[in-house]
């Protein structure tokens, strides 16, 4: 058998099983010829379920589209003010609110560059900001049935284990490993009746049956050409990869209101950790610095007077995937004037309390901050 008959046979295998064994997702809709997707719905659910769990993204999928239906419906809103934080607030629960911001930003561009219509081309696609390369496969491939590979974890396993190649390392980090999984993967895509059902269904293999520990094996499809299966291998292949130190940051967050209790704002930077979220005034470090320089460093940034008495009110540990960050809250103890809160909206800060706050807060690291400040946040 040829590899191209292989492949044929392995395409075939995976339409026919993913035809009966689909999980029921928002963004799928099945018809003639097998699974289809519209292109901007493929752009958001693809977006959203990266590195997060499948049922999170499914659930905040539906009310995310139902606002913006269109890309640009989505470019629009956001252009208005205070959009950009109404898509934030959809997104809060998501996590990696950098994806919302690109999302955004490639609903704009396909506004303007292509009259609202999402390409299916996946060098139109890559062209958008914050679409990659296994992006644009998969929303070329799954609506607009191009054959075009992806390659994600779920799919690098399932290849990795049904070819045990011997040629290159059984780690999917690795660079070589990584140049034989995107040929497999296109190989397979070009063979495939339906490219978009053949990448959908390595995927969902991988994510319910091909699984990284108790790969349930007798329910696979591919299990009669599975090399991993066939040399007791399938548990140990791909290869565990050495486990990263997380960097550890020190926050320490102030905790400041008005006279009429509202609660003082800032936003993050527009780059690196929790870009553009809300907070309150945060202060981050490599070094754990003494509570009351740390006080009064945040006073200082804020133009309060010298020696304004600051009190601990909690503290928590918080885990990125990079990064371990230990938090410490304080609190102002006397409320702001109305000229000091005045001065502070001039400077671009902000107040807000109520739903307007809760509405403000998407990051989680920033609620709890919040939270042990004592300030509720629905």
């Amino acid at each position: 058998m040829t590899r191209r008959e292989a492949n044929v046979r392995t395409s075939r295998a995976l339409e026919a099983w993913f035809s009966t064994n689909a999980r029921a997702l928002p963004w799928r809709v099945s018809g003639a010829g097998g699974m289809r997707r519209e292109a901007w719905a493929s752009l958001v659910s693809e977006l959203m379920a990266q590195q997060t769990q499948i049922s999170r993204a499914a659930e905040k999928f539906v009310p995310f589209m139902a606002r913006y239906p269109t890309p640009t419906a989505l470019a629009d809103s956001a252009d208005a003010p205070g959009g950009e934080d109404e898509v934030r607030a959809l997104w809060q629960g998501l996590g990696y609110y950098r994806r919302a911001r690109l999302l955004i930003e490639a609903a704009r561009a396909i506004r303007d560059r292509h009259a609202g219509v999402t390409p299916t081309d996946a060098e139109a696609l890559r062209a958008l900001p914050g679409v990659g390369p296994y992006t644009a496969g998969a929303v070329a491939s799954m609506a607009g049935d191009r054959p075009e590979p992806l390659v994600d974890g779920n799919v690098a396993r399932v290849l990795l284990r049904l070819h045990a190649p011997a040629e290159v390392p059984h780690q999917p980090a690795d660079r070589a490993t990584q140049k034989w999984l995107w040929r497999e993967a296109r190989a397979l895509a070009e063979a495939a009746r339906s490219p978009g059902d053949t990448n959908e269904a390595l995927m969902e293999l991988g994510a319910t049956v091909c699984t990284p520990r108790n790969p349930r094996c007798l329910h696979c499809p591919l299990s009669g050409s599975c090399r991993a299966l066939a040399t007791g291998r399938a548990e140990s292949i791909p290869e565990p990869k050495p486990r990263a130190t997380r960097r550890e940051l020190f926050a320490t967050t102030l905790i400041v209101r008005d006279a009429r209790g509202r609660v003082l704002l800032e936003r993050r930077a527009s780059k690196g950790l929790w870009a553009d979220l809300w907070q309150a005034p945060t202060d981050e470090r490599d070094g754990m610095d003494d509570l009351a320089d740390a006080g009064a460093a945040l006073c200082a940034r804020l133009g309060l007077r010298r020696g304004r008495a600051v009190e601990e009110l909690g503290a928590f540990e918080f885990q990125t995937t990079h990064r371990r960050v230990r938090f410490r809250v304080l609190g102002v103890r006397t409320a702001l004037s109305a000229g000091d809160a005045e001065r502070l909206t001039k400077g671009g800060w902000r107040w807000a309390e109520g739903t307007a706050l809760s509405g403000l807060i998407a990051g989680r690291a920033q609620r709890l901050a919040l939270e042990a400040g004592g300030v509720g946040v629905d």
